[in-house]
């Protein structure tokens, strides 16, 4: 009888799972297949391929002013007066910084002298003749500790500080006194604009705060999206007329109203998905014409928006997130694999393109990143992440020389004076 039971249970289950084709465990799987060929990865990065464009034509760049500004509320800065001897003439020093490549670290340069900070947080001024005026430090013994980072802005004879552990303070330039000292809900994470008796800047949250200057107290505040993750990048502020305009984390461009801290226009110019994906996102400083704004990012889009209206005037695909700079009506930038784009201002068109690492080897280009430019007397002045710098001849496109500044990550290089600056962990290098 079990032998009976047994036999006809086998036959029940051979007829209900045959190996036909036909039957539902084959039709099963053929489905499965099918869905996983339908399947897309939505992840992949896009990769863009640059080669040179127009190499042959010359930029006639001769009757271009040289800006003696060293400071702007349109970031616009353009070519400055440096002739490049690129003589070392002195080296100021400092304690270094954990991370220094993802500091943001940047002096503030005077008209005699400058300003710059170490990692406990020490305030130092140095006057033209490299003598340190005065040397202060407002933190506690704990805030020293975690290493401030501190940004500057001048107004008159004062100094505005504000860092990423929350403080804000002003102290007298000339004698390094502090004026009042206020702590913020949220560290902060931007340059530092002023207006009148006003002055601005962006916490970690994405929330443009407006002081005044006489105590510190807060006169209103815009709060953007927020996203996930810290910024790497240093928000960026301009200044037009009534009108404060800034960008975020997730790569909202807000114009705000300076009186009344009302928005006037926002531009989103990235999917909602990048909330999530900020730990990836990286952009370019805001720059102005007075006209128009202009910024790029590591997402292959050079911008340029109308500054009173927020409308697109144009988009090209360029993948860099260092400051573009301005210089009649063309437009320099370096894209993060190293080459030299060159756009007429008001149309957008690339009409040159330069391999600025075509003299490195291919193994050692790919771990080479641009990490900022300055434009001096047609000549423009590459910094890069193995402490080379590279000087270009900026009517033809061709690479002069490169100098070695550093072992590694070096600095931006800044034009102030007719000198120029380059900063490494732990010193400040002055060439002339």
């Amino acid at each position: 009888m079990n032998k009976l039971l047994i036999f006809i249970l086998i036959s029940f289950l051979l007829n209900n799972c045959s190996l036909n084709k036909n039957s539902k465990l084959w039709n099963e799987k053929e489905k499965i297949e099918n869905e996983n060929k339908n399947l897309k990865k939505i992840l992949v990065e896009k990769k863009n391929i640059v080669s040179e464009l127009n190499t042959s034509l010359k930029l006639d760049l001769s009757k271009s002013p040289n800006n003696q500004k060293n400071n702007d509320n349109l970031n616009n800065f353009g070519s400055q007066k440096y002739e490049g001897y690129f003589n070392k003439i002195a080296t100021h020093k400092f304690s270094k910084f954990e991370n220094f490549e993802q500091s943001n670290f940047e002096p503030l340069f005077l008209d005699d002298g400058l300003i710059f900070s170490n990692k406990k947080g020490d305030i130092i001024r140095i006057n033209k003749n490299k003598k340190i005026l005065w040397k202060k430090n407002y933190y506690s013994k704990n805030e020293k500790k975690l290493n401030p980072i501190l940004s500057f802005s001048l107004v008159s004879n004062n100094l505005i500080v504000a860092d990423n552990v929350s403080k804000i303070f002003l102290i007298n330039s000339n004698s390094g006194d502090l004026i009042w000292s206020n702590k913020s809900d949220y560290p902060f994470n931007s340059e530092i604009k002023i207006n009148d008796n006003k002055f601005f800047v962006i916490d970690y949250k994405n929330i443009l705060r407006c002081f005044y200057l006489k105590d510190g107290s807060e006169c209103w505040n815009v709060q953007t999206e927020d996203s996930f993750t810290v910024s790497k990048s240093k928000f960026s502020l301009i200044i037009k007329d009534n009108l404060i305009i800034f960008n975020n984390s997730i790569g909202d461009i807000t114009a705000v109203d300076i009186s009344s801290g009302l928005i006037l226009w926002q531009l989103p110019t990235q999917k909602s998905t990048i909330s999530n994906e900020t730990y990836n996102f990286n952009y370019s400083k805001l720059i102005s014409d007075g006209n128009s704004i202009y910024f790029s990012n590591n997402k292959d889009q050079f911008y340029s928006v109308d500054l009173k209206t927020g409308t697109t005037n144009w988009i090209n695909e360029i993948n860099s997130i260092l400051t573009p700079i301005i210089v009649d009506d063309f437009i320099f930038t370096v894209s993060n694999n190293g080459y030299l784009f060159t756009l007429q201002k008001k149309q957008g068109n690339i009409i040159k393109i330069n391999n600025l690492y075509k003299n490195y080897d291919q193994k050692k280009r790919k771990s080479v990143k641009p990490t900022g430019f300055s434009i001096g007397s047609n000549k423009l002045y590459l910094s890069n992440s193995d402490g080379n710098l590279i000087i270009i001849n900026l009517n033809s496109g061709d690479v002069l020389k490169a100098v070695k500044v550093a072992r590694d990550f070096i600095s931006k290089p800044y034009v102030q004076d007719g000198n120029l600056f380059v900063v490494k962990n732990g010193s400040i290098i002055q060439y002339d």
